[in-house]
């Protein structure tokens, strides 16, 4: 299989320079095309211009720093922000045109075109921002055929603009060299983003890949690969399929969140998100026209059978967005990392949904053992931040009492926490809940679409059986039906 190829191949290959990898390219007589950066200087045109033999690759490179010029060439940006995916992308197109209007095609019948960009912000002088960027490709694979793209954006880690600047002059090189040599393979492409960079010097939050030679990429699976190969803890994907920035979606936004499987998504999880919203929303201190609702996927959950079934996700994904959901995918097993996180980018309040038996887990200390505080550093950590933890309630069977946030089993050396957590209403019980729903459950109904057994579509939201018929997803396959 293409994965196990790759695997040997990351294992087997020999990593070329960056330098090697600019010279390469450089010597290709097909490849040709402009360089365009801003903000951080022209440090990935100066790795092809150092390598040698540049004149055969780089038709045109330039730098716009000055607003008023950068604007003349590109546009005005409305928001006046100059480091953003739209800036980033008028600058592919508007170079990539200019390439298509100078260049004779008669002259240059086997030349592959390509545009370069990047715009990047590198560490304040306080160094109380660290910096990042956007940077992406519009190339072709050959003369005769329409462009492909490739876009990603990053968050710089190290302390100094130089080192910052010789990290994106690297990542730059890796980008278009993987463009061209790895772009049959996009697993392998994404392996190789991080030759000659250490993982600590950057992280990659976002890659989207359009094009013709891309029609069979699923954007989805690849944010999931960059939580999977280490880029970075937490992705996020639109009802349409394509990566979402984060800093960009979460920006000085409430975010309520809830964590599940959704293997697959019930009416019960549908009730929990409605039920705990409307609570949400009504809070004084919530402006529900500045809401995010994410529906987060644990990386620990994807691999709760020991290994990472890219189909499933793939199922539960095509189901979530299907609902017009936004989906989180993380590596925060934790809850408190989950609630930093959303610190990073908003300072307004959050709320989490959560089951009684999600609220018992949060109690559960040996989630906290490696903190040197423990379980008060953790909830130190998430308490500190404008949260509230919103209760759905819980019934095992028809002959079960309701179990609430009263009910939840924590050790009673915790009492006292969850006790001041209630005085300050930090841990709100849903009251409402839709009777018609509370004895479904997803491994059940599941369990129910791989065998073939009749009754599991009463217990999905709307339309959502039709979606798992017509895909065949989880399993299901109408020669059991």
């Amino acid at each position: 299989s293409v994965i196990n190829l790759s695997a040997i191949r990351m294992n087997d290959r020999v990593i070329l320079t960056t330098a090697q990898k600019a010279l390469k390219i450089n010597l290709n007589s097909e490849i040709y095309g402009t360089f365009a950066e801003i903000g951080a200087g022209q440090e990935t045109v100066r790795e092809f211009f150092r390598a040698g033999a540049a004149s055969g690759t780089i038709a045109k490179a330039m730098s716009a720093y000055d607003k008023a010029f950068s604007d003349d060439i590109y546009g005005i940006e409305e928001d006046n922000r100059y480091v953003t995916e739209s800036r980033l992308r008028k600058m592919l197109k508007h170079e990539y045109n200019l390439i298509e209007k100078r260049l004779d095609r008669n002259l240059h019948p086997n030349k592959m075109y390509f545009a370069y960009a990047n715009t990047v912000a590198t560490i304040n002088f306080a160094k109380t921002f660290k910096g990042h960027g956007w940077m992406g490709i519009r190339f072709q694979t050959e003369a005769s055929k329409e462009t492909n793209e490739i876009i990603i954006h990053f968050r710089l880690g190290e302390n100094e603009a130089k080192h910052q600047q010789e990290t994106v002059g690297r990542l730059g090189t890796n980008l278009i060299f993987g463009a061209y040599n790895y772009y049959e393979d996009p697993k392998f492409f994404l392996s190789t983003l991080y030759d000659n960079i250490d993982k600590d010097a950057i992280e990659i939050d976002l890659i989207n890949f359009s094009g013709p030679d891309f029609k069979s990429v699923d954007n989805r699976l690849m944010s999931l690969q960059l939580i999977k190969n280490g880029y970075t803890d937490a992705v996020i994907f639109g009802p349409e399929g394509n990566n979402l920035l984060p800093a960009e979606l979460l920006y000085k936004k409430h975010v309520l969140a809830m964590r599940g499987s959704f293997r697959p998504v019930t009416r019960v999880n549908m009730d929990m998100i409605k039920r705990g919203y409307d609570l949400f929303a009504n809070d004084k201190k919530v402006n529900p026209d500045r809401t995010v609702v994410l529906w987060e996927i644990t990386l620990n959950n994807l691999l709760a059978d020991g290994e990472l079934d890219e189909q499933d996700f793939l199922d539960r994904a095509e189901i979530l967005c299907s609902l017009g959901q936004t989906v989180l995918i993380s590596n925060y097993q934790e809850y408190y990392k989950l609630v930093d996180y959303f610190g990073r980018f908003s300072k307004k309040r959050q709320g989490l949904v959560m089951g009684v038996n999600n609220l018992s887990e949060l109690f559960d200390e040996k989630y906290y053992r490696h903190l040197q505080g423990g379980i008060l550093e953790a909830f130190g950590r998430i308490f500190s931040k404008d949260l509230k933890i919103l209760v759905y309630p819980f019934q095992e069977n028809e002959n079960s009492k309701i179990a609430r946030k009263e009910n939840a089993e924590i050790h009673p050396r915790f009492r006292p926490i969850i006790d001041y957590l209630n005085f300050h209403n930090r841990i709100i019980d849903i009251e409402e809940f839709d009777e018609d729903v509370k004895n479904i459950f997803s491994r059940e109904v599941l369990r129910k679409i791989r065998c073939g057994e009749e009754g599991w579509e009463s217990c999905l939201p709307q339309y959502v059986d039709r979606v798992i018929k017509e895909k065949e997803l989880f399993g299901y396959s109408p020669k059991k039906s």
